[in-house]
């Protein structure tokens, strides 16, 4: 019964693989993500702590999928910048998050647009949905980013 070798290591992880991966944040998918977790933060807070909406279950559903959106975006965020997703490598996870992104865009969109509509008039209720509209635009730009490293074109080898 023969058995094949595992090669020796140093003995320790080398630092890529450890540590804060603090030059996501310099890039670009990170930037768009510290600026989704800042315009959702935003848009929760100004509905949450607004009284005496005109239309209740509207506000209800934006804040939703605002909470929502921010616990996946801060999740995502915390992976890169740990360097989790390497670690679980079970799960694709530039499909994860382009899907993350396919669904939120519209999500996000859908709600902004009801909140703006259902809003009468307070000013708060204006602003959430401003930023919930910069969200959705942050969502577009990292879904449009996304979409080369999950459905772009691979390279076969076949020469034409």
């Amino acid at each position: 019964m023969s058995h094949s070798a595992v090669p020796a290591t140093s003995g320790g992880k080398s630092p890529a693989d450890s540590g804060l991966n603090a030059g996501y944040l310099q890039s670009l998918p990170g930037l768009l993500k510290v600026g989704q977790t800042v315009a959702l933060l935003v848009s929760f807070l100004c509905v949450h702590c607004t009284h005496g909406w005109p239309k209740w279950a509207a506000f209800q559903f934006f804040e939703l999928v605002a909470l929502w959106f921010l616990v996946v975006v801060l999740l995502l965020l915390l992976l890169h910048l740990f360097r989790l997703h390497s670690r679980m490598s079970c799960i694709n996870w530039p499909l994860t998050e382009f899907f993350h992104y396919s669904v939120g865009t519209v999500l996000v969109f859908i709600a902004s647009v009801v909140a703006a509509v259902k809003s009468g008039g307070v000013s708060a209720l204006v602003v959430a949905s401003v930023f919930g509209f910069i969200t959705t635009f942050l969502m577009a730009v990292s879904l449009w980013t996304s979409y080369g490293a999950t459905c772009g074109s691979h390279q076969t080898g076949a020469v034409m």
